[in-house]
């Protein structure tokens, strides 16, 4: 590469006068498909001490540290106070490279292969600038044929971003189908004809007459209870699980590679039972609430959690759990933590939401039906994500074999099949 750019050519001086504004951009904030998705605007003396390199149009800035990350991006127009952190390598292609080529060629498998490959560390893999730019990368001598690659992959990849931009616009519809369907059968039941009275709270408006409201604390079978206030550093598959609310996918399941445990003594006082539901009382995470399933093995629950375990004969711990991923549920939790000057949702506070209570048996046809719908979306769901997968697995094999010669486009005329 050192015969085709050059690396790290500019950098803000210390001396920058401490209110010159910057416009950030972190390592995070850069991904292979994306480019920079994030931008962030600090004053110098505000800034990061990492906000120091440079860009300018035509630039590719390549993660040096955490490569694992493949945050990679070609730099277009950039504000002219745009600054990256030191944690990139700025590539700036010599007279005889096209800027977009050289994007794309720091894109391809074989290069980012050999970033990886060459990176040192464990926790944080990372590459020197001088060792990065001594990498090999591959291009046409002749500047018009790299013009010519771009071009086409400009064309191509810009329809393939196309697609899995409405496949992510998708996603966002099917999450909120999913809420709509979920918060209609829980709050306002399954017939549309049925009488509504007023609920007495605000935040959850009219529900069927025939139904009942009472305080979550009245819908328990024992009082709610915090979880161990033990560290999470055991990871024996013999004892058992140590649950935390960062171990729960976005799904209600457990991540696999997340797993802790806790002695069993220690975890004696918070196992949990099937159908238990663990509600998050702090943090980013508040009002978050996981249901444990008796098949996936003993499991306890750490001290950021709350448990509650339903009263069966009040209330189906489904319904329940349900009802904590309703719209009503979060305006609830949401309307509380204005309020507050921490982001905190206590027992206490836990204990006093109003839940409507459908007789047993509706609550039973009324999860039957959400499961049902669910079921549904979920799989038009994961189809989604799949052939975003796939899209996105394209992309990058498409870049790979135009920028090394596996593919010829010099013939392709842009706009017409390859």
């Amino acid at each position: 590469m050192k015969f085709a750019a050059t690396c790290n050519d500019e950098a803000l001086p210390e001396t920058t006068d401490p209110d010159y504004e910057i416009a950030y951009v972190d390592i995070s904030s850069v991904d292979l498909v994306n480019g920079i998705t994030a931008v962030e605007t600090h004053s110098f003396d505000e800034a990061p001490s990492r906000a120091r390199r440079i860009v300018r149009d035509g630039d590719t800035i390549v993660s040096t540290v955490r490569t694992y990350l493949k945050a990679i991006a070609p730099i277009e127009s950039p504000p002219d106070n745009m600054i990256v952190s030191t944690g990139f390598a700025v590539i700036r292609p010599l007279e005889s490279v096209n800027s977009r080529y050289l994007g794309y060629a720091l894109q391809n498998t074989a290069f980012i292969d050999e970033v990886v490959a060459n990176s040192t560390g464990v926790s944080y893999p990372a590459i020197n600038p001088t060792t990065l730019i001594g990498l090999p990368v591959s291009y046409p001598e002749d500047k018009t044929e790299q013009q010519q690659i771009a071009a086409f992959l400009d064309w191509q990849t810009g329809q393939i971003d196309a697609l899995i931009a409405k496949k992510k616009e998708l996603l966002e519809k099917l999450k909120e189908k999913r809420l709509a369907v979920i918060t209609q059968a829980v709050t306002k039941g399954l017939d549309p004809t049925t009488p509504l009275r007023d609920s007495g709270t605000p935040w959850l408006g009219q529900v069927p007459e025939h139904w009942e409201v009472r305080r979550l604390k009245f819908t328990a079978s024992e009082p709610l209870m915090y979880g161990a206030n033990e560290a999470a550093e055991l990871d024996d598959p013999e004892f058992p699980r140590y649950i935390r609310i960062t171990d729960v996918k976005e799904d209600g399941s457990l991540h696999d590679d997340t797993f802790r445990s806790l002695p069993p003594d220690v975890a004696e006082p918070y196992l949990l039972k099937d159908g238990d539901i663990l509600l998050a009382r702090s943090g980013a995470t508040v009002g978050k609430s996981f249901q444990y399933l008796g098949t996936w093995g003993r499991a306890a629950y750490a001290g950021y959690l709350i448990r509650l375990r339903v009263d069966t004969n009040v209330v189906n711990a489904r319904f329940a759990y349900f009802f904590m991923q309703s719209d009503l549920y979060w305006a609830c939790i949401n309307s509380t933590l204005i309020q507050a000057t921490i982001q905190n949702f206590s027992a206490n506070k836990y204990d006093n939401i109003n839940v409507p209570i459908p007789p047993l048996d509706e609550q039973m046809k009324i999860v039957n039906q959400i499961e049902k719908q669910k079921s549904a979306i979920d799989k038009q769901e994961a189809a989604t994500a799949q052939a975003i997968v796939y899209l996105t697995e394209y992309r990058t094999a498409l870049i790979t074999a135009a920028t090394t010669g596996k593919i010829d486009v010099r013939n392709v005329k842009i706009g017409m099949a390859a």
